[in-house]
């Protein structure tokens, strides 16, 4: 039998392989809405599959080893830490299909202003991501923590699209259609946004053995539409 800590280094690195699954996929939905690339966004699509069947993987390796090692303390706050991070990733993943999805009908249609905000967005969702699975891997609280501040940034352009993108529907009824998509894309990048900041929390706590000490930094509410939440 492999030693236990043969097998927590197994289930970190079926953690950081989800992660930077999770983290391509990301970067294709983006390339796919900023550039109109129809093949971005099919693979990005395509690699949901392997992101919920490695998710399906990582959930299996935990219940046996919980039922099996009986772990305390540290240990079992790592792991339970794993299969939360496991569901937040496939979350990422899910939102990052929407965002491919919507690509593709959106490249079809004038969009009445450039991507641009929705390109950088999409970056900081994509360096967050990529900064708390590293925070992961190397169980580093400090950078799990900066991740969970940063989110701050992400709300505050989410903000600012939700506001320019009601004002050209209400300039121009023909751009109704193009803005909800955009709308949507948005949404699904601030819900990514949420999510890396729910791993950083768990990543802190498995490491500390305590929460981050304070409510989590958020942008102005300007951006808050209810019914505005899409399912993956």
């Amino acid at each position: 039998m492999k030693t236990f800590e043969q097998e927590l280094s197994h289930l970190s690195s079926l953690i950081t392989d989800m992660g930077g699954m999770v983290e391509r996929q990301v970067a294709l939905a983006a390339a796919a809405v900023r550039e109109r690339d129809a093949d971005a966004a099919e693979q990005a699509v395509k690699a949901d599959r392997e992101v919920d069947a490695l998710e399906r993987e990582c959930e299996q390796f935990i219940i046996r080893l919980l039922a099996l090692r009986q772990p305390l303390a540290q240990d079992l706050r790592q792991i339970v830490a794993a299969l939360k991070i496991s569901g937040e990733l496939e979350r990422i993943g899910d939102y990052a299909k929407n965002v491919a999805k919507r690509s593709l009908v959106l490249a079809h249609l004038d969009a009445p202003f450039a991507t641009a905000g929705i390109g950088h967005m999409a970056e900081l969702v994509q360096e967050n991501l990529k900064e708390v699975i590293d925070a992961f891997g190397a169980g580093d609280a400090e950078k799990a923590a900066a991740v969970w501040r940063s989110d701050e940034a992400i709300d505050d352009i989410y903000n600012a699209l939700f506001r320019e993108l009601i004002t050209y529907m209400m300039e121009d009824a023909r751009n109704i259609t193009s803005c909800t998509h955009l709308l949507f894309i948005a949404k699904n990048l601030e819900r990514m946004g949420d999510h890396a900041t729910n791993i950083a929390e768990m990543i802190y706590y498995a490491a500390r053995g305590e929460p981050l000490p304070e409510d989590r930094p958020k942008g102005g509410a300007a951006g808050y539409a209810p019914g505005a939440e899409e399912r993956p």
